[in-house]
């Protein structure tokens, strides 16, 4: 709310801080009585940890005040999203509730209390400044008093108007009533854990939901973000935080006093010695038991001693694990442009490690959803079924990254394993390798010799080309202008490295995703894209398992059917974690008419990925095996979970016409028309759901205003089949199948199993149209 300037005070002799109000805010009233209020209350505090104002004064129309010169800079510049030191932390805490003592026990209530608001200076100290939300009360008669203050003057909010910088509120500060000295408090908490973990305690996109998030919700223990923290500071953090004003400190003086024996411990090496005793707690030996034969003493030791190894397990021992979750890593870096490369360490930990056939690793997909989640490691785990959760953090710092990772048991929240890892940037292949063969070792995975290669394996790459490939891999998902924007961040990384396999196997994906029915891209232009990056990825690494999933894709879409089974198989043997490829399998079978074996692909993928959509998978296999009633309750399921995913509408609208509700199908299809702007499909399957339920002339104006549009854009030769073959027009539909057949129309992958082809599968032209794509060998058809 100021402007400041550094004077010299010319007739003492001395630097002072000359703060301003801007030009556009000077002529209104609440905040020039703000800014007078802040004169009037700081001048009447004179203590070391709080910065003096000397003066108030006008000129020419401009009010001012005249404070204390300080060389230094703020905490939040100190900050700067990396944690202090626990000796810096220490040392300023204490600093800042000194000050916060001096204002309560005149009291004064800052109510605004942030790292913005509290300067260091050069010589290490902490002041605290800006009492412009300042709040005047009685002066304590007793310090820590906790009754409810009385305003002396006229407020400058109304009443139930929350003051204050949003994310370091207290509770009763988010909701708006009366407030007292240990607001100020949780405020303080609030900077405590963000000195001690460099990142703030609440977080959110919205007010709302760092409202939400302070009302509701605790912050991840300090530990996790800062495994040096002291036991102590942690405990003192958690009881400054806590929700219920009765149960926080209730004094700054309480706070300082317990800051100043933990600092003392730590000086003295006591907490050293304090965490060694934690971590081998040695049996106690009572008087009586002295009393005992030696045999039976060394048998007490024995059990003693076991059980407690037992019970307390060191932090480095490792365990034997079977399922691993890894939480999306933290950014740290104080700039929320670098989210690509804390999300793209996740991936490439999950991607590592998914590759240990004795290890269940939960999917990106699902584990991308607790992203920002404040949900503790217990809850995450039972929610996923596994029985260890890896947390990280990533910090940039120009050229260096560091990574903290951390694993955690699930049912206890304990940890087991911690590290930090500090390279160059163009080492970060191997940092990532470094991570996950730590975590592979900690849970006593079985590791062939082949999977521990592949987990070692790492090269060094130019920060700027790895910047390009994960910038490409953030961007994906966002419709089909992500896909755009990633194919330049791929192929920026190709030009830039020729030879860093990874970025051809994301150029692969994003063009496949770009022919995919539902963006609408011509596979004419895509499949030799795809095709072409993927072969280009395993000729540089044929050990990718990505680029196998991908290329069998693409014969699939083919019609190389034999070529796409060992494709898939050879990914699944190189990640056999791989949701996405246990997928592009479970397809594949289903091409073939082996539904059971489609079906247990299906749910595999689905143990891997169990909060994704993996369950549109089945409903659509269950479609196809005339399992009706299933499809559309498995479907329906995935709508409750997704209401915005327009597959699972397309999918369920299948479903519906085949049991014979083509009038529900339509009202499915009308919001999955909206849902995918009115691509080729949707309009295509509405088509299909009027004619079989006896809207001709809408099915036609349909189908007329998909051959409009190919006049124009791409529109697939296969959205023509369904509508014609549901209208009764088998001729039709058939010069649709042949053109579909000439562009190799993904429709024409389910020839052998497709439930709406069944009026002419006797007719010649279908029988030699099986031949033709390779599906007219007699395989047992398990769903019908």
């Amino acid at each position: 709310m100021g402007i400041v300037y550094k004077a010299e005070d010319a007739r003492l002799g001395r630097f002072v801080a000359l703060k301003f109000l801007p030009e556009e805010i000077v002529k209104q009233p609440q905040t020039l009585s703000r800014f007078g209020r802040e004169a009037k209350t700081a001048s009447a505090l004179n203590h070391p940890n709080i910065c003096m104002v000397f003066d108030l004064g006008e000129q020419e129309g401009h009010a001012f005040i005249v404070m204390e010169f300080l060389n230094g800079m703020t905490l939040k510049a100190r900050i700067a999203g990396k944690p202090l030191d626990v000796e810096s932390v220490l040392s300023l805490a204490i600093d800042i509730a000194e000050g916060l003592n001096a204002a309560h026990t005149k009291g004064i209530i800052h109510r605004d209390i942030k790292p913005a608001n509290i300067f260091v200076t050069e010589h290490g100290h902490a002041k605290i400044l800006d009492f412009g939300l300042a709040k005047m009360t009685p002066a304590l008669s007793k310090i820590g008093a906790a009754e409810a203050t009385l305003t002396m003057e006229e407020p400058l909010t109304s009443p139930g108007t929350a003051v204050g910088t949003v994310a370091y509120m207290s509770p009763e500060q988010v909701q708006g009533k009366e407030l007292d000295i240990r607001t100020d408090l949780f405020s303080f908490g609030a900077v405590l854990y963000e000195m001690c973990t460099g990142t703030q305690a609440f977080r959110g996109q919205t007010t709302g939901v760092i409202f939400n998030s302070i009302l509701e919700r605790q912050p991840i223990p300090p530990v996790r973000l800062n495994p040096e923290l002291p036991e102590e500071l942690e405990r003192i953090i958690n009881k400054a935080l806590e929700k219920d004003r009765q149960l926080r400190y209730q004094s700054a003086a309480e706070m300082r006093a317990d800051l100043q024996r933990l600092k003392r411990d730590t000086d003295s090496g006591r907490t050293a010695v304090a965490a060694a005793e934690r971590r081998v707690k040695p049996p106690v030996i009572y008087g009586w038991w002295l009393k005992a034969g030696a045999a039976t003493i060394l048998v007490l030791l024995i059990l003693s001693a076991g059980l407690w190894r037992m019970q307390r397990r060191s932090p480095n021992e490792s365990t034997e694990l079977k399922a691993l979750a890894v939480l999306p890593f933290q950014n740290l870096s104080g700039d929320p442009k670098q989210e690509y490369l804390a999300d793209g360490i996740t991936d490439a930990i999950i991607d590592r490690l998914s590759g240990i056939h004795g290890l269940r690793v939960i999917s990106r997909t699902s584990m991308m959803r607790f992203k920002n989640s404040h949900q503790s490691v217990p809850e995450i785990a039972k929610q996923l079924h596994v029985e260890a959760v890896v947390e990280g953090s990533v910090r940039r710092e120009g050229t260096r990254v560091r990574v903290g990772a951390q694993l955690i048991r699930g049912a206890t929240d304990d940890h087991i394993w911690s590290e930090d890892y500090d390279r160059e940037m163009r080492d970060i292949l191997a940092l990532e390798s470094d991570v996950a063969q730590s975590i592979a070792g900690k849970v006593r995975a079985t590791v062939t010799s082949g999977e521990h290669t592949r987990l070692a394996a790492a090269r060094n790459v130019a920060p700027e080309v790895y910047e390009s490939y994960l910038k490409g891999q953030f961007v994906q998902g966002d419709g089909q202008a992500g896909i755009e924007k990633s194919i330049a961040y791929f192929e920026d990384a190709i030009r830039k490295d020729p030879t860093f396999a990874p970025a051809y196997v994301g150029l692969a994906e994003a063009y496949g995703d770009l022919g995919s029915l539902f963006v609408g891209g011509s596979p004419a232009v895509t499949r030799p894209q795809v095709i072409s990056a993927a072969r280009k990825a395993l000729e540089l690494d044929p050990q990718n398992a990505e680029a196998h999933a991908v290329l069998a894709g693409a014969h699939q879409e083919q019609w190389r059917w034999s070529e796409a089974e060992a494709e898939y198989k050879r990914a699944l043997d190189l990640n056999p974690n791989d949701s996405a490829a246990h997928l592009g399998f479970a397809d594949w079978l289903l091409c073939q008419g082996r539904i059971e074996d489609a079906l247990a692909s299906s749910r595999r993928a689905r143990e891997l990925d169990p909060l994704g959509v993996t369950g549109l998978q089945e409903g659509w296999i269950l479609f196809h095996a005339r399992r009706y009633e299933e499809s559309i309750r498995e479907l329906r399921s995935v709508v409750a979970v997704h209401p915005d995913y327009a597959t699972a509408y397309f999918f369920l609208g299948f479903a519906l016409i085949g049991k014979g509700q083509p009038e529900e199908a339509i009202t499915v299809l009308e919001k999955t028309a909206s849902l995918m702007d009115r691509s080729p499909g949707s309009l295509e399957l509405l088509a299909t759901a009027n004619a079989k339920a006896g809207h001709r002339a809408v099915a036609l104006r349909l189908i007329d205003e998909l051959k409009q549009r190919g006049k124009t854009s791409y529109v697939p030769a296969g959205v023509f089949i369904n509508p014609y073959l549901a209208l009764g027009d088998y001729d039709q539909a058939f010069v649709w199948f042949e053109r579909a057949y000439q562009e190799k129309s993904n429709i024409l992958q389910f020839l052998r199993v497709h439930p709406f082809f069944d009026p002419v599968r006797q007719d010649p032209r279908f029988v030699d149209l099986l031949r033709r794509v390779g599906l007219a060998e007699q395989v047992k058809d398990e769903g019908r």
